[in-house]
């Protein structure tokens, strides 16, 4: 299966049903008064984690998502029924964006996990919501709230507890391969995992983990060089990294400098991710060549403060002693530093957001007036203009909201067009 880690998708969520306007007529009940009921609410679009997705390819081809509009209320003081959510499946580990703003929406890490990314629309209040003392017989009703409609980023980070760091070629295929059931491709040449491999590894005694086979780091990676993004953001949710280097150096490259210049990259990236535990691994002990280099990467180790293991993943050798090891230092408390820069799962919740009721005003090329207010906003969109009702309401709620003021303030004059959401008025005295 191809695996996708970047999508960009649009989200509608459902209008809310409209309200109705009707009356109660029925034999013997004189003036039976307002009976329309409220339109029931949009559908809500989520986003939920679910445990058999690895990849973002589904949304290669389907990229729009539109909840179900709510029902329109009755007569009889009936409601609208209100729609089921739109629900989109994503993998553990996605993270949700804004693609307008680039605001973090979610970071969806555990299977179960939710997130409302768009809200659906009220449904519009029924005539008999606007019966009062004072108007006994309202003859309006309002239409149902528009959806909240967005454009998100989903960007994809592995899950995985173990993560094979370094160049291109030194063996991270070969030593997935050995020790699960990943099948990645291995040749002899560079770069030939293109994609992120997950295997998950089991030892002798039950203990299971999960390995990242990620595509090989170049110098200058952390400013996009090679394949340098695509590794790095895979590497952040790791608790262990295995650090392989080629110890038989027939590639003509320096094994120790191979190091430094990767550790290097990390520091750019994330001085965080520089920090993770590594775990030096001298691949390619089976050629004659890698033993001339072995103590140089001894030292290396003993300097940096880690371990080392000489391994040939082609033969075997040494393998089963690094697995055990890695299983053992898994067991291990996570550093307070680690736990310490774990987002929080959900970061926007659209039922919570409060309600912006600020007013601003703008000018156009044309030279009109835009009113920007997400109440006055929701206002227009649920009036109905052609019920004189509803008109003069709407032009009480103006007046109350001073919006007459906030105009001449920014010079107005009789005869401009003024621009709420999708209508427009022509201002006068």
């Amino acid at each position: 299966m191809q695996f996708i880690d970047r999508a960009k998708i649009h989200v509608k969520a459902g209008d809310g049903g409209h309200g109705k306007s009707a009356f109660r007529r029925e034999k013997f009940i004189a003036k039976g008064g307002p009976s329309g009921g409220d339109g029931g609410r949009g559908a809500d679009v989520i986003l939920r984690v679910v445990d058999n997705m690895n990849t973002l390819l589904d949304f290669r081809y389907h990229r729009k998502f539109t909840g179900d509009n709510g029902g329109n209320g009755d007569i009889k003081n009936m409601y609208g029924k209100s729609a089921s959510p739109c629900i989109i499946n994503v993998p553990a580990g996605t993270i949700v964006r804004d693609a307008d703003t680039n605001e973090l929406l979610a970071d969806l890490t555990e299977i179960g996990q939710e997130a409302v990314v768009a809200k659906g629309g009220r449904g519009g209040r029924g005539n008999a919501k606007f019966a009062n003392s004072a108007n006994r017989a309202p003859t309006f009703a309002e239409f149902g709230e528009p959806g909240e409609g967005r454009t998100l980023l989903l960007e994809l980070k592995l899950l995985a507890d173990v993560g094979l760091l370094g160049y291109p070629s030194v063996g991270k295929s070969s030593l997935i391969r050995s020790v699960s059931a990943a099948r990645p491709e291995v040749a002899d040449y560079h770069f030939t995992t293109l994609v992120p491999v997950l295997g998950v590894v089991e030892t002798d005694y039950e203990d299971r983990f999960v390995m990242a086979d990620i595509p090989g780091l170049i110098e200058g990676a952390a400013d996009g060089a090679g394949l340098g993004h695509d590794f790095l953001r895979h590497v952040e949710r790791t608790r262990l990294l295995l650090h392989v280097v080629d110890a038989s150096a027939l590639e003509g490259r320096d094994p120790v400098e191979d190091y430094r210049k990767i550790n290097a990259e990390l520091l750019k990236h994330s001085e965080k991710l520089s920090r993770r535990p590594q775990v030096l691994v001298a691949n390619k002990m089976d050629i004659p060549e890698a033993a001339e280099h072995l103590p140089a990467l001894r030292r290396l180790a003993q300097s940096e403060g880690i371990e080392i293991f000489s391994i040939s993943a082609a033969t075997g050798e040494g393998v089963k002693e690094l697995i055990d090891h890695v299983a053992a230092r898994l067991k291990e408390p996570m550093p307070v530093e680690e736990e310490s820069e774990k987002t929080e799962g959900v970061v926007y919740d659209a039922d919570a957001e409060a309600e912006d009721d600020k007013i601003t005003i703008t000018r156009n090329d044309a030279g009109d007036y835009i009113v920007h207010g997400k109440s006055i906003e929701k206002l227009v969109a649920m009036t109905n203009f052609a019920n004189d009702e509803a008109l003069r309401r709407f032009q009480y709620i103006w007046r109350i909201k001073g919006l007459d003021a906030k105009l001449r303030e920014q010079g107005i004059v009789e005869g401009k067009t003024v621009r709420i959401g999708d209508m427009e008025f022509e201002y006068q005295e």
